[in-house]
């Protein structure tokens, strides 16, 4: 492709994609395509001739674009958000015409000094410790896998990465935890069998108490306890572990405490919102999604450390062909985590920061949970429904009651109200399980997200009950 086949192309992309963010609540929020329907309509071999950039457009939109969840649908209310904006999106189109590998300081200075810099940004955006370092992973997943990693090195003075684990070592987490603490687990080679599930209260939150039993019971076997992974704001119903009661039982029993505020940390621009950090000053590592509730397109997960050198005692390597001059002067971000190679993530954020400035990122937060309040009374106000969880932030879990029947009957009754719901192609929301209890999750905090869609769902929400 020659310079003025890909301007033209790149102009017409740069028109369509304007006209997506104008136009995404045109489509069916959720894509209506069966298993299958898509690869059915592609070549089963890769073509031997180049093709033309017009066709494969067309193909874009005639083929792929049908298959399609539209995220960024004002009606999104599943899950939680995964935003994007315009200046998100334009970073993101530099990043890609730069292609740049920023896996050390020598291959690319400005992508690891900019990281630098954004992160302590929303250090203090976020009221996290002073002195906390910072550092842009992929996924909170990933930072999660880091943080056990290290909570494991930190537990065996290091000798793990040499030998292995000799003494069985035990995570703790709630009952709610998310589903990455799991994998974590294994993956750090701690074992399955070797996560205890603490128990939560009514808020759905972990009880400390019930915390520090299960360390004492692991102790007297003989077990080493080495890492409590509280949540702030967890997957089902954002509830908030009390960090502070947390953080003290870690520090009486020298156990390394991570804090997974993958969606809810956002919120932590909020000085009305800063309770939940009570205590991070115990916390050895935490991590947030920008790419979540900040406007930051996938990917871009803020992982934070209290002891950067630790981190990087645990994941170092210094082959010969990426030694330089500047190492003892400069952050090498590739020894920071897992990944070698890294993607200059870094800019996009700073496009985002600086183009809504921290006011218009917390102004945009507090409409969000505005609207989880306002919707959350609408269900309080019908008799028929019922509020399942605290609305800590933007997420209403609800369902629709109906006396005399079983569990099992009032989950395939809610069940099929979400479908119905979810059938109008309007609006999109998911489910949940919280204590055996079939829950339906509304997760506000799309950015074109206005009261008139809430309304819509609820709307929505009623017709399908009235329906039944």
């Amino acid at each position: 492709m020659d310079k003025e086949t890909f301007r033209r192309f790149g102009h017409e992309f740069v028109d369509w994609v304007a006209d997506y963010f104008d136009n995404v609540s045109r489509y069916p929020v959720r894509s209506p395509v069966s298993p299958g329907e898509i690869k059915a309509q592609l070549p089963t071999v890769p073509p031997e001739e180049a093709e033309p950039m017009e066709r494969i457009f067309s193909d874009f939109k005639e083929v792929i674009l049908p298959g399609i969840s539209h995220w960024q649908h004002p009606g999104w209310f599943a899950y939680f958000p995964a935003n994007n904006s315009p200046p998100s999106v334009l970073a993101e189109l530099l990043t890609a015409g730069l292609g740049a590998q920023c896996m050390i300081w020598a291959t690319s200075p400005a992508a690891a000094e900019l990281e630098e810099v954004v992160m302590e940004w929303l250090r203090q955006m976020l009221g996290l410790p002073a002195g906390m370092a910072g550092v842009i992973q992929d996924t909170a997943s990933t930072a999660t896998l880091c943080a056990l990693i290290t909570a494991r090195e930190a537990a065996t003075g290091f000798s793990s990465n040499r030998v292995g684990a000799r003494q069985p070592l035990v995570v703790y987490a709630s009952s709610e935890t998310h589903s990455s603490i799991d994998k974590a687990v294994k993956i750090a080679g701690y074992g399955s069998d070797n996560l205890r599930r603490i128990a939560t209260g009514n808020d759905f939150a972990m009880l400390p108490e019930a915390l520090e039993r299960a360390i004492l019971q692991d102790k007297s076997v003989g077990l080493r306890p080495a890492c409590v992974v509280a949540t702030l704001g967890t997957t089902s119903s954002t509830a908030v572990d009390p960090l502070e009661p947390i953080g003290e039982i870690c520090q009486r029993h020298g156990l390394w405490l991570h804090v997974d505020a993958a969606f809810a940390g956002s919120a932590a621009l909020l000085p009305e919102k800063r309770g939940m950090l009570r205590g991070a000053e115990m916390m050895n590592s935490f991590v947030m999604n920008p790419h979540k509730w900040l406007l930051t397109n996938f990917d871009c997960s803020a992982y934070f450390v209290k002891d950067p050198g630790l981190l990087v005692r645990t994941f170092e390597i210094h082959p010969e062909y990426l030694k330089t001059g500047q190492d003892a002067v400069v952050h090498n971000y590739r020894d920071w985590g897992i990944q070698l190679g890294r993607r200059f993530r870094a800019l996009k954020l700073w496009f985002v920061i600086r183009t809504y400035g921290v006011e218009g990122l917390r102004a945009m937060i507090r409409e969000h949970l505005r609207l989880a309040q306002l919707f959350k009374g609408w269900v309080e106000e019908d008799q028929r429904f019922k509020v399942l969880a605290p609305v800590e932030f933007s997420l209403v879990c609800f369902r629709l009651e109906r006396p005399g029947i079983s569990e099992e009957e009032r989950a395939r009754l809610n069940q099929t109200l979400l479908d119905r719901v979810n059938s109008s192609g309007r609006v999109f929301l998911t489910h949940t399980s919280l204590k055996g209890q079939y829950a339906i999750r509304m997760a506000v905090g799309q950015r074109t997200t206005t009261e008139n869609h809430v309304r819509e769902a609820w709307e929505l929400i009623r017709s399908a009950a009235d329906a039944l």
